[in-house]
Formats: C-alpha cells, sequence, structure tokens
C-alpha cells in the first residue's frame, strides 16, 4: 500500500528529522517504576492540663486533632484525693467529659462521653472522626465539699 504522503526531496530532510525528533522522544519513555508514596504515620499528642475547680464550677481545654483517631482523656491527679462527707472519708470526684469546641462552648454529643463521679485513674476514651476542634472538661458534678485542685492528660493525634 502506497504512502498517501509523498514528500519532496527537500522533505527527505525534514522527514528524517521527524524521525530522529520521534526516536529521541521514544527514550524518554523508559520502563521506569511509579513509586507509591509512603503515608506519614500520625504522631500521637499528650497534652497536660491543671487548674482548681471550685464548688459548683467548670473548667473548659480545648486542643485539637491533626488527625482522625482515638481521644483518650485521663483524671490524673487530685488534690485532695479523699474527702470526708458526714464523717465519712470518701473518694474525691469530679465530672469529666469530651465534647467538640466551637469557640465559645465544649458540646457533648452522642454518644455522651461523660463520667460525674471520676476520680483519680479514670479515662475516657472517644474517637475524633475528623481533624478540628475537640474540648475536654473537669467540673462539679454535686460532689465536691471545697475546691479541689487536678491533673488531666489528653492523648490524640
Amino acid at each position: 500500500m502506497p504512502f498517501p504522503l509523498r514528500l519532496q526531496p527537500r522533505g527527505r530532510v525534514l522527514s528524517g528529522l521527524v524521525l530522529v525528533a520521534a526516536a529521541l522522544a521514544s527514550v524518554g519513555c523508559g520502563n521506569n517504576t511509579a513509586t507509591t508514596p509512603t503515608t506519614p504515620t500520625p504522631t500521637q499528642v499528650t497534652e497536660t492540663y491543671d487548674g482548681t475547680l471550685t464548688v459548683h464550677g467548670a473548667i473548659t481545654q480545648p486542643f485539637v486533632v491533626q488527625t482522625a483517631g482515638t481521644v483518650v482523656a485521663t483524671l490524673t491527679t487530685l488534690d485532695p484525693t479523699t474527702v470526708v462527707v458526714n464523717g465519712v472519708e470518701q473518694d474525691n470526684v469530679l465530672g469529666l467529659s469530651i465534647g467538640t469546641w466551637n469557640g465559645l462552648v465544649c458540646t457533648i454529643g452522642a454518644p455522651t462521653l461523660a463520667n460525674d463521679k471520676a476520680k483519680v485513674g479514670v479515662s475516657l476514651t472517644g474517637s475524633a472522626t475528623a481533624t478540628g476542634n475537640y474540648c475536654v472538661r473537669v467540673y462539679d458534678s454535686g460532689s465536691l465539699v471545697q475546691a479541689t485542685a487536678y491533673q488531666l492528660t489528653v492523648t490524640h493525634f
């Protein structure tokens, strides 16, 4: 079958250049293996908060989650750890909750992540389904008989 395009003698030079250009272009099309980018491992962050909670008081601490995942709030210290109520010594307890932060309010969603009787060593574990602003809240759930110093840690990604 004849080639449909006829080149003039001058076209042979042009034809040769086209062939050289095509050969050079094919050199750039080697068998390079595509590399799959690696997903970075999320870094766990531990934040420590402390303060003094007054009778009938509440304190909210906002924090930012950079990677969706598990969030754990742990009450690490209460001072005093015990109180005397009606002549009986008992563990000092306060309320502890995890929620979302909108810049003004710590909203505890459903299912509720709260423990109204948290004592030292108690943890709340939740799941941050998205990056964003979250909060941990300590509050008097009606059992504080005096101002109580606390420390808690929040671990997240």
